[in-house]
């Protein structure tokens, strides 16, 4: 058998994600939800809305009884409301975030009932009243279960987002905070830099007809500088890394330009390069099922799941099948037929009978 859904669901934070998240998990996966929010406006606008079913005035209020725990708390909140739940959640519930950096939350979160998250999903517009049932779909869903994660629950909170319409995607806390470095954060700063270098050679002037490039290149600049504060302080060292990286590559840059050097070659490759990045992931295919057997110890699904996210195999489906006497059980993972041999060695490697 497999863990049980997610049929009662608490959300601890019902802004645009939590809420969304809500009423996605209402309208697409036919759940019970408890909204709590610290803004008491805020959750009665979301109980008005009907984005939840009922509004709790305490967070262990929320949590009691449920499946599935939602924390949608700012990132720098995180670490104390995920807290929170896990001391009110049941030892069967699981819990799992939406923070848009892992490390940190994940460290401080050791518990088997925690898979962390990240939905690559949002709007520039924010509050409840924008939730959105479908602002999921299709989207990256981001899991971080590490060696201390229940299979069982790793599987609720897997299938819970697919059935939000996202595509739940195994990863390494840190080596998501790395990812995220690089294809989010350092774009924003990147932002930043350019409109206030740009807003200062026009010394207050207006900015003149200009071709797309430059809106679109800063789109994101000064988004949401609350959150975004957090966002950089929360994943701090690998956005310095990422940093030097870049301010290394714009000195390599300069140079050759000084130099009277030809850039056709880099711009090529530039171009080689974003070509090759939008084309993974983005078709389909028919899948493969693999069958595991595996002992009943914690953290046998995550060492599976993230064995074949190094290798760039996503598990679109997973079930699992403990055994009469509980001792062990077959995890049965789909993955794309063209990846299944390596799959299939990957997971022989770890020293598991798969067929």
């Amino acid at each position: 058998m497999t863990a049980p859904p997610a049929s009662r669901v608490a959300v601890l934070g019902v802004g645009l994600i939590g809420g969304s998240v809500a009423l996605a998990a209402r309208l697409r996966a036919g759940a019970h939800v408890t909204g709590w929010d610290p803004d008491g406006a805020a959750l009665a606008e979301a109980l008005e809305a009907r984005v939840v079913d009922a509004a709790a005035r305490e967070p262990a209020e929320a949590v009691a009884g449920a499946d599935l725990v939602v924390v949608a708390a700012p990132v720098a909140a995180l670490p104390a409301m995920v807290a929170t739940a896990l001391a009110a959640a049941g030892p069967e519930t699981a819990v799992t975030d939406v923070g848009s950096t892992k490390s940190a939350i994940v460290a401080a979160s050791v518990d088997e009932r925690f898979v962390g998250g990240h939905p690559l999903a949002g709007a520039e517009a924010t509050g409840v009243r924008h939730a959105r049932a479908d602002l999921f779909e299709d989207a990256t869903w981001y899991l971080t279960p590490t060696s201390a994660t229940s299979g069982l629950l790793l599987e609720r909170v897997h299938r819970f987002t697919a059935a939000l319409g996202a595509v739940p995607t195994h990863v390494d806390p840190a080596e998501h905070d790395r990812l995220m470095a690089a294809v989010s954060h350092l774009p924003h700063v990147v932002a930043n830099v350019l409109v206030a270098q740009v807003a200062e050679a026009l010394g207050g002037e207006r900015l003149p007809p200009t071709g797309p490039s430059f809106r679109d290149a800063t789109r994101v600049a000064g988004a949401n500088p609350a959150l975004w504060a957090q966002i950089y302080a929360g994943n701090r060292d690998a956005l310095v890394e990422r940093l030097d990286d870049a301010l290394g590559r714009l000195r390599d840059v300069r140079d050759q330009l000084a130099a009277g050097e030809s850039l056709e070659a880099w711009q090529a490759a530039a171009g080689e390069h974003r070509r090759a990045l939008l084309e993974v992931g983005l078709t389909g295919g028919p899948r493969t099922e693999l069958r595991v057997a595996v002992p009943n110890r914690p953290g046998v699904v995550a060492d599976l799941a993230l064995t074949l996210a190094r290798a760039g195999i996503n598990i679109s489906d997973m079930s699992l099948s403990p055994s009469p006497d509980g001792t062990s059980g077959v995890v049965a993972l789909w993955v794309a037929q063209d990846a299944a041999a390596r799959a299939h060695g990957l997971v022989a490697d770890l020293g598991f009978a798969v067929t």
